[in-house]
């Protein structure tokens, strides 16, 4: 459905967008992450065919978006950045026009609009003109536009900006729902909706690509993935180091909290540590308090990844 090779974008001297590679396929949601001034929405510029490439190419349904603009731009919905949006007009006319721009009249111009309206929840404020509405409302109504002509791919950038967070909530429902029959990547800063509702994610950092996969594959890279958090009562970090040592699948055990009540471990793996430990737990008649193995924090990985490589050690 959409198919990047070898982008790149430079304004002058700037290498914004630096070579990069990736597809997106019907039935995924494709998360884009990465600091402010990475290149997610130069982009997603290039992508939609709002901005020309240095070099590289883009398709879309497999149409060039530079030789084929008009085949690839109708059959993609666009919600830019910041939302803009005619204020003069009502909520209703400007999906009217968006939804004639788009080709449609008559009756499918109608069920278009009223389709749009109710997916995005904009049914209190349609009648209601754009520069009365809410930062929210406009977001939405500029949602609207994006998908009021049903296309097989969305970009969004940033769609969840300026909502609250019911509308969020909505928004993430909505997009993970049409994800199903459609190819959507979007931007955005809030890493709980890479979880909430991609099926896949992308980080970009000074306009490469460092890291691609599903949320649980990044997780995986997370320093403390894998790591196992035991608490012990009645029990103290001296007469338990010891017994730690002889298990074959520990890496290295460090001391959390220690108290005459629980002492706190974080034991990091080098194989198939759990059962092990729990066998260990039982012979040894250790009361065991707490016990999680840890899954990874995406901005733990985000943060390890994007950070000038002055700070990366302190996180990881």
């Amino acid at each position: 459905m959409i198919t990047v090779e070898k982008l790149t974008k430079s304004f002058g001297p700037k290498l914004a967008v630096d070579n990069i590679s990736f597809s997106v396929e019907k039935g995924e949601v494709l998360g884009f992450l990465g600091p402010n001034g990475a290149g997610k929405s130069t982009s997603m510029r290039m992508i939609t065919g709002f901005l020309s490439p240095s070099a590289g190419k883009v398709s879309v349904c497999g149409f060039d978006v530079v030789e084929q603009g008009l085949k690839s731009r109708s059959r993609l919905g666009y919600l830019p950045e910041n939302a803009p949006i005619y204020s003069d007009m009502s909520v209703f006319g400007f999906l009217s026009f968006c939804a004639e721009l788009r080709g449609l009249f008559g009756s499918p111009k109608n069920k278009a609009i009223d389709r749009a309206v109710q997916l995005c929840f904009l049914q209190p404020v349609l009648h209601q003109s754009v520069d009365t509405l809410s930062k929210g409302y406009r977001h939405r109504t500029c949602l609207a536009q994006a998908i009021i002509h049903d296309p097989e791919v969305l970009i969004l950038d940033e769609p969840t900006d300026g909502l609250d967070p019911n509308q969020k909530h909505e928004v993430r429902t909505l997009i993970r729902e049409m994800g199903r029959e459609k190819a959507i990547i979007f931007s955005t800063h809030i890493l709980e909706e890479v979880e909430a509702a991609c099926t896949r994610a992308i980080i970009i950092d000074r306009g490469r690509i460092v890291a691609n996969g599903t949320p649980a594959e990044l997780k995986a890279r997370a320093p403390l993935a894998g790591t196992i958090v035991i608490g012990l009562k009645g029990i103290s970090w001296q007469t338990i180091q010891p017994e730690l040592a002889a298990l074959h699948c520990l890496e290295k055990s460090e001391l959390i909290t220690e108290s005459d009540s629980r002492t706190m471990l974080r034991l990091e793996p080098n194989g198939d540590l759990l059962p092990e430990l729990l066998a260990l737990a039982q012979r040894q008649k250790w009361q065991v308090e707490h016990l999680n193995v840890e899954e990874g924090r995406l901005d733990d990985v985000f943060r390890s990844i994007t950070l000038p490589d002055t700070e990366r050690a302190s996180v990881v």
